[in-house]
């Protein structure tokens, strides 16, 4: 609002605040009424005068013509200069003396009319004041004490006008003008607490608009606050497991040539458990991967008709000894349902509920089971362990969200298995209901299509075929040493012939001193370069599409769409032997046979690990 108080002043009270609008509303009143209150002045002149009151009649006119002229004057300049809060009062005081002068003014008509005017004409000049004061109170009322000078004046004086008549019909003219004064002083206070009732609504609103700016003030900055906390915490997981996939990576790749020498018993079995702790980790790995590719949106779906079965034999075969160890039953009916969905993303699913209700149960067991619907089916994941209870079912699907693990106890996984199984199910556009008590178990039902197509049986699978040996020259291209070492090591086990290089111009190089048959790049080098960018140098020396393998231990959303984008064959740090040696017989084979190429198994996914 305009006319606050002076810079350097006191805060202004509320009455202040208040009266300072009541006095701007006045003041922006008066312009509209000069005009015609000076045109209604000359009328009554030019109306009202005869041979004994025309001078008179002029000068009253001429004084009427001065206050207001006077008053719109002053309105405009107090108007213009703006009205300090704490002078407030003392304008008060001046209008109500200027208010009080006008009124004395527009009742100077009656004195000088009343006795010399003809019936018709006294009755003009009642009329005429009784119409002023009227209007005046809709444009004096914001400020009561004015509009009460200016009544008391111009009312005060037609009574005083009519009583010095000595007549008994002006006589009660004189009693009637001083009823009719008080009958508009109550209206007047009536309007003048409805402006104030106005002004202090909108007092209020504005007071409401500030405080919903500076709460959305507030707000804005507590997400903006929450985004770069987000950002920041995306930024640090990935930066945190790509430096942890990196040894993890190397020690995988060392372990599997320390397998492939001659070992005793007691130092087998010592391998054997760094082999298990090396896997826990890379599964762990492998879980922020998953959810870093789901927020990434990387993730695409590839529906088509599969067997359940076949899937649901593979998960068992995997956990049912994590069941077994813990004492506990795991059970999978038979079924021969053949569904519409991403086998790859199914598996995916089914094997966090599975894992999920091995480990929260103690007593009792897990049953995983598929009931048959009309055009659907529900695939369902039982336990008899901790259970959930329903104020907490919404939270268990939050990231890094875990129930009865305080201690966070890494056998317990990260809290990221519900995210991924609810990011996969939007993903898929299928639906995932809970049912749970505490004490009780839970129940998970993911209900999927059925097939309506003929299901063709999946290609058998190599993996159990032995490894031969590949006789392959292999450009290795990363900026670790230790993976470098721990790559070339394998691939010379496997028959390779190896070359290493840390960046883009040692790989050039080597390549044109020795073609070769495939590279194998890290995704993030030096300098911020790209494996993407290295394989691309090395194949446009050489004039040919050279095999390529671009292995990356970035899980941030940005690195993994654009190492998808590469279109280059991608997998994902720790690799395991067995997986690296398969993609790269692959990627040979095809070379050699290029009619023999065929796309990738689980577009889009990662390979079974």
């Amino acid at each position: 609002m305009s006319g606050g108080a002076a810079p350097g002043s006191r805060s202004a009270t509320h009455e202040e605040r208040v009266r300072v609008e009541q006095i701007r509303l006045l003041l922006g009143n008066l312009g509209s009424s000069a005009i015609p209150g000076i045109l209604v002045a000359m009328l009554m002149v030019w109306t009202l005068h005869n041979d004994s009151n025309t001078g008179a009649l002029i000068a009253w006119c001429a004084i009427v013509a001065v206050s207001k002229l006077v008053d719109v004057a002053d309105a405009r300049r107090i108007l213009a200069s703006g009205i300090p809060p704490q002078v407030s009062q003392r304008l008060v005081w001046r209008l109500m003396g200027l208010h009080a002068v006008d009124g004395a003014a527009w009742g100077g008509l009656a004195l000088v009319t009343l006795g010399n005017a003809s019936a018709t004409g006294s009755i003009l000049v009642i009329a005429v004041l009784s119409g002023i004061v009227g209007n005046s109170m809709s444009l004096l009322s914001p400020v009561l004490p004015a509009f009460v000078m200016f009544c008391i004046g111009e009312l005060g004086l037609l009574a005083l006008a009519a009583w010095r008549l000595h007549d008994v019909a002006y006589n009660a003219l004189g009693v009637a003008a001083l009823l009719y004064m008080s009958t508009l002083l109550v209206q007047a206070r009536n309007s003048a607490k409805a402006v104030r009732a106005g002004i202090e609504l909108r007092f209020d609103n504005v007071e409401l608009v500030q405080r919903l700016q500076i709460e959305s003030q507030r707000s804005q900055q507590a997400l903006r606050a929450a985004e770069e906390a987000t950002l920041a915490k995306s930024r640090f997981l990935a930066a945190a497991s790509h430096d942890l996939r990196q040894p993890i990576h190397a020690q995988g790749l060392f372990l599997e040539v320390l397998a492939r020498t001659d070992l005793t018993p007691a130092q087998r079995e010592l391998l054997a458990s760094a082999r298990s702790a090396s896997e826990a980790s890379a599964d762990m790995l492998h879980t922020l991967l998953d959810y870093s590719r789901i927020e990434a949106g990387v993730v695409e779906p590839h529906v088509r008709p599969f067997l359940l079965q076949p899937l649901l034999n593979k998960i068992e075969n995997e956990l049912a000894s994590q069941a077994d160890s813990k004492g506990i039953v795991y059970r999978s009916r038979e079924t021969h349902v053949a569904l519409a969905s991403d086998p790859a993303l199914v598996e995916l699913i089914l094997r966090n509920l599975v894992s999920n209700a091995v480990r929260y149960t103690v007593r009792g067991g897990v049953l995983v089971a598929c009931r048959e619907r009309a055009g659907y089916a529900l695939l369902e994941v039982w336990d008899t362990g901790i259970g959930i209870a329903p104020a907490q079912q919404p939270e268990i699907f939050r990231e890094f969200c875990q129930l009865g693990n305080p201690e966070r106890d890494r056998q317990k996984g990260l809290g990221l298995g519900l995210a991924i199984v609810q990011g996969l199910v939007h993903i898929l556009g299928h639906e995932l209901t809970l049912s749970s008590a505490p004490g009780r178990g839970s129940v998970f039902r993911l209900r999927l299509p059925v097939a309506q197509a003929v299901v063709v049986e999946d290609d058998p699978q190599s993996v159990g075929e032995p490894m031969r040996k590949l006789d392959a020259r292999v450009l290795v291209i990363d900026d670790d040493a230790i993976v470098r070492a721990g790559m070339i090591e394998l691939l010379r086990n496997w028959g390779c012939r190896c070359m290493a290089a840390e960046s883009i111009e040692e790989a050039l190089a080597a390549a044109r001193a020795n073609p070769p048959d495939m590279v194998i790049s890290d995704y993030r080098l030096r300098d911020q370069r790209t494996g993407t960018e290295a394989i691309n140098a090395v194949r446009g020396a050489l004039g040919r599409d050279v095999p390529a393998l671009l292995i990356t231990g970035d899980t941030a959303p940005a690195r993994l769409r654009e190492a998808r984008a590469s279109g280059l064959d991608l997998l994902h740090k720790p690799v395991s032997p067995g997986q690296l040696y398969r993609r790269l017989a692959s990627r040979l084979e095809s070379a050699k046979n290029p009619a023999s190429e065929r796309a990738p198994q689980l577009a889009g996914h990662d390979e079974a690990r």
